[in-house]
């Protein structure tokens, strides 16, 4: 057995983790996806999936989210459209102020959702936009039970004659395949060759674009795996048919905790655009997470970065909306940060990377935390300290060590909460004066 070897200085693998960027992806040689598209970048769905998922929002409100969206996505390319209903005078309100903004200057391209028939078909077209979404259920689950007398054949003529009616109003359809994790292949291909088809006569910027929705989040991102829960093999198909990379959408739902994975899985297969929400809301369980998501492209270095910072703001607005993130959620939520234990409360104190994934503060603008419990000892109440008012005090410190024992005599009289700052903080910043006193003594 060779023994381990010592070493001058940490392997601290930079190229992988840098200082001040998000963990960056490093290819084994030779083993970089031939199919990785050049760019990839997100779509988002809150004011329609969002509001089906239970977020209500108002006209003020769905324009207040609009707005943070542009300043996440900024001049990054990460975030470039948004789609939103057209059926209720709010939706419309939403659309038509995120439209003149849109003119102005946003960088997101406000979109629109429709049931994939003639009547909403022609909803649309008035309305200012260029590009509309439509509901094109692709499974036998739907088509067999959705239509009278039901099957796909009738399932696809109706499609058909909307998008029909869409390329006559000069818009550029995108056909929402729902349940494609569910769907037989007889019924995709063809289908799509048929909207193709279709299209050809239009001009290019008419050209269908193709949402593929594992709507019930029982796909998988195996490649291994058969027809139609394999993401790679679905979207491989659609490749092969002929849809660019950069009109194919992957949409999941997180019902099986596969969301980004099956995400990443679409992009390394050659999907360019992921869709989904930011902060996740959705219906159900949610949809991609595209915080999530666009800190991994920005890894494959496949999108620029944009300000994270801002979805601060988000979950605030959400907040007030009676729709706060859970408290773990990643990233984001209130204790995604935060650490009770003392092991890792020490490893802060001596190297924050330790128990960091990346620089937290700089990068999300959000604190390292830390409540204190009966095990979080002195390493968590410096930390603590140190967070709050930047000076860092030894373990000996005299008030540091009286202020430690009588919260542990709290926890041995019963306590069942952890400590935090706000409950200490009077007595905590005393411990400076004290500090200074200790050091002046001979």
């Amino acid at each position: 057995m060779t023994p381990v070897a010592d070493v001058p200085e940490a392997e601290l693998f930079r190229a992988a983790f840098p200082e001040s960027q998000f963990p960056q992806v490093q290819w084994n040689e030779g083993r970089r996806p031939g199919a990785l598209p050049v760019q990839a970048w997100c779509t988002e769905t809150t004011h329609r999936d969002g509001q089906q998922g239970g977020l209500p929002l108002t006209a003020d409100t769905g324009l207040q989210l609009y707005d943070l969206m542009g300043q996440f996505t900024g001049g990054s390319g990460a975030l470039r459209q948004a789609e939103f209903f057209v059926y209720r005078a709010a939706d419309r309100a939403m659309l038509q102020g995120a439209l003149e903004r849109w003119h102005d200057g946003h960088p997101v391209e406000p979109t629109t959702w429709i049931r994939a028939t003639r009547k909403d078909a022609a909803l649309v077209a008035a309305l200012g936009v260029r590009e509309t979404g439509m509901l094109a259920s692709a499974s036998d689950y739907h088509t067999f039970h959705k239509f009278t007398p039901g099957g796909r054949s009738q399932a696809a003529r109706t499609y058909l004659d909307a998008v029909q009616a869409v390329l006559d109003a000069g818009l550029r359809p995108r056909l929402h395949l729902e349940d494609a994790t569910r769907a037989p292949r007889d019924f995709v291909l063809p289908f799509v060759a048929e909207v193709q088809q279709l299209a050809a006569s239009y001009p290019a910027s008419q050209s269908p674009k193709f949402r593929l929705c594992d709507t019930m989040g029982v796909g998988l991102p195996l490649e291994e795996v058969s027809w139609p829960r394999s993401v790679p093999r679905l979207v491989r198909a659609l490749l092969e048919a002929g849809v660019p990379g950069e009109h194919l959408e992957f949409h999941p739902h997180n019902d099986t905790h596969l969301v980004v994975a099956n995400s990443l899985a679409a992009v390394l297969a050659g999907c360019a655009v992921i869709n989904g929400t930011l902060l996740g809301k959705g219906e159900r369980t949610g949809n991609a997470p595209l915080e999530g998501v666009l800190l991994h492209l920005i890894g494959l270095g496949l999108t620029e970065a944009p300000d994270f910072t801002t979805l601060n703001g988000l979950a605030d607005l959400y907040a007030d909306l009676d729709q706060a993130l859970p408290a773990k959620y990643p990233l984001f939520g209130r204790d995604a940060h935060r650490t009770r234990a003392g092991i890792h409360a020490d490893g802060l104190n001596k190297f924050w990377p330790m128990y960091a994934p990346f620089d937290v503060p700089r990068l999300l603008g959000r604190p390292l935390e830390l409540s204190l419990t009966q095990d979080s000892g002195l390493a968590g109440l410096i930390f603590l300290i140190k967070t709050h008012t930047g000076h860092e005090l030894s373990k000996d410190h005299p008030g540091l060590r009286a202020l430690h024992a009588a919260l542990q005599e709290e926890f041995a009289a019963g306590r069942q909460t952890a400590v935090e700052w706000e409950e200490i903080a009077e007595r905590a910043l005393k411990l400076r004066g004290q500090e200074a006193v200790v050091a002046s003594e001979p």
